[in-house]
């Protein structure tokens, strides 16, 4: 398996990924529009390749904490997809571990993400709002330990929190609903 940046030329892989995974449009459509989102920027897009076929994307984009008591820099992971015939054989981990070192590097302190709660503390995530970060939309109790965060550098969490401010093109109720 390669990871690789996404680039203008294969957008499109990217984008069939998005809709062979969940087999409608609105996530590629989401996509799309965040790439194209001034507020999304500094965006990391990258692709999982088997054989020279993109199997996997990942996307990261720009996120705030408001009224944090100290400065962090902070991505929200949305969306993840695999290609159905290649789920379950490590892709999505991979491309999390990638893009994980690639925003440790950039310097990034916390990665926000939505998602299924027995998927991601696999990866490192653990739910953020007992660690006092509050999701953009308000996420039910039954799925509270679907909102999770993942610290970069040691000893952001703890000193740092607040509500997560995103990207506006998935600054939509919508997109919050488990």
């Amino acid at each position: 398996m390669h990871i690789r940046d996404m680039t203008d030329a294969n957008i499109d892989s990217a984008l069939e990924i998005e809709r062979r995974a969940f087999g409608e449009e609105d996530e590629a459509d989401l996509v799309h529009n965040l790439l194209g989102d001034p507020s999304a920027q500094p965006a990391l897009s990258l692709l999982a390749y088997q054989d020279d076929r993109a199997v996997g994307h990942i996307l990261f984009t720009k996120a705030h904490l408001a009224q944090s008591p100290v400065p962090v820099s902070a991505t929200l992971l949305a969306p993840l997809a695999v290609v159905p015939d290649a789920q379950k054989q490590g892709v999505g981990a991979h491309l999390i571990a990638h893009g994980l070192k690639r925003l440790t590097q950039d310097g990034v302190d916390l990665v926000f993400v939505l998602g299924h709660p027995d998927y991601y503390p696999r990866c490192g995530f653990e739910p953020a709002g007992r660690l006092g970060f509050e999701a953009p939309y308000p996420i039910p109790e039954m799925h509270a330990d679907a909102w999770m965060v993942q610290a970069l550098r040691p000893g952001v969490i703890g000193s740092a929190h607040g509500r997560v401010q995103i990207a506006t093109a998935i600054d939509k109720a919508e997109y919050w609903r488990e």
